[in-house]
């Protein structure tokens, strides 16, 4: 068997809402898949959905450019393709588009090996060791305390029993030109520690309750906010500094009692190696679609194990984002839940062929071959971006 093809497709597709809440609202987003075709005729998807237009299209072009690279490559050696792409790309950065093209077309290898054998990945990991994968998901970012405190209820009324939010979104006015001083207003502080404490007072004291602060305060600013929050039994604090400075990490790590998260923009098991080796982080979250693919992740949740730090992947782009970290994390004994987007995720039933099918807080997989669905090529070909139409 050999590749013959490689084509990333960009589209606008439904961005899962709160079906639940009064305020809800389908909408678009932009979402980049990787379709990997074959001589034999068994195609396998990726995807490699990124925050914004830019990074959509830059890794677009990357993957584009792979297609050369990769034809006429047999598709299950899967390890050799992994490592002859990232070694292309040493002396440009070996980290980020380059490791997202890889991620996406990893996999899709995957999907193609499953298909090939008639089985879904996880078997190729040691198959299944708990039922299903446990999630949590968000309340839509940016709300009054009021509406955030709907959105809670209405999560936790589906069943699931942990949610993450940015309780300082939108954020400062300085970061419309992008990331500066890293501080935040009095008002803005407070307005978050208010939102937190509403929310915990709404859902009781059994829900999980994740803090995500993207990565763009300062060192004093992220352990005055963690310290505010404790009161409000924080699951964990994430990404509270940026991620280029492990020293800023390590110094908000040793001055606050909240647990730590990090990772969702580390590349590749290298970037772990720091994070695990200090006692930076209580919990790390790798993105499938963005640290290396299916491969990567097994081997960062490996490493992740031998330090008891419990891994949650960053999944919260695409279908092929959930189910692609979904494979690996059923078969990962240090898995603690998968990111998704929100509580219900049927707005991508219109472009797979199997709902995900999310039970309570956890996601159950199926015996399918592969991912365990296939993308609607129509679809794609209905709502892809000018230029991007695979």
């Amino acid at each position: 068997m050999k590749i013959t093809r490689v084509a990333p497709w960009l589209i606008s597709g439904p961005r899962p809402y709160l079906e639940t809440a009064e305020d809800s609202h389908p909408g678009e987003r932009e979402y980049v898949f990787v379709e990997v075709s074959t001589d034999e005729g068994i195609t396998g998807w990726g995807e490699v959905t990124g925050t914004t237009h830019v990074a959509n299209r830059a890794v677009c072009a990357v993957i584009g450019h792979l297609n050369d690279f990769l034809v006429g490559d047999d598709p299950t050696q899967i390890e050799r393709i992994w490592h002859k792409i990232f070694r292309t790309f040493t002396y440009m950065g070996s980290r980020g588009a380059s490791t997202n093209a890889i991620s996406g077309i990893d996999i899709a290898l995957w999907d193609i090996r499953g298909k090939i054998q008639g089985l879904p990945i996880y078997e190729f990991f040691g198959g299944p060791i708990r039922d299903s994968v446990p999630v949590y998901c968000h309340p839509e970012d940016g709300s009054t305390v009021e509406q955030t405190v709907q959105h809670a209820r209405a999560i936790v009324e589906t069943g699931q029993t942990s949610f993450k939010t940015d309780p300082w979104y939108p954020h400062h006015p300085e970061e419309r030109n992008g990331y500066l001083t890293g501080k935040l207003t009095a008002e803005a502080e407070n307005h978050g520690v208010e939102l937190i404490a509403a929310v915990r007072d709404e859902v009781g004291p059994d829900i999980e309750i994740l803090i995500d602060s993207h990565g763009r305060h300062d060192v004093p600013t992220a352990i005055r906010l963690a310290n505010a929050l404790e009161p409000y039994k924080i699951f964990w604090f994430e990404e509270p500094v940026p991620v280029e400075s492990y020293k800023a990490l390590k110094q908000v790590k040793d001055n606050t009692n909240v647990p730590i998260c990090v990772g969702e923009r580390l590349h590749t098991r290298w970037d772990f190696v720091p994070v695990l080796e200090g006692g930076l982080a209580d919990f790390i979250m790798p993105d499938v679609t963005w640290t290396g693919g299916i491969t990567e992740l097994k081997k960062i949740a490996t490493m992740a194990e031998a330090y008891y730090i419990p891994i949650s992947p960053h999944d919260a782009s695409g279908p092929i984002n959930v189910m692609a970290g979904a494979q690996v994390m059923i078969t990962v004994p240090n898995h603690y839940r998968v990111e998704t987007s929100r509580a219900s995720l049927s707005a991508y039933d219109a472009f797979i062929d199997h709902p995900l099918d999310i039970r309570g807080d956890a996601i159950h997989l199926s015996n399918r071959p592969g991912l365990g669905f296939e993308l609607d090529r129509d679809y794609l070909a209905a709502h892809a971006i000018d230029g991007y139409a695979g």
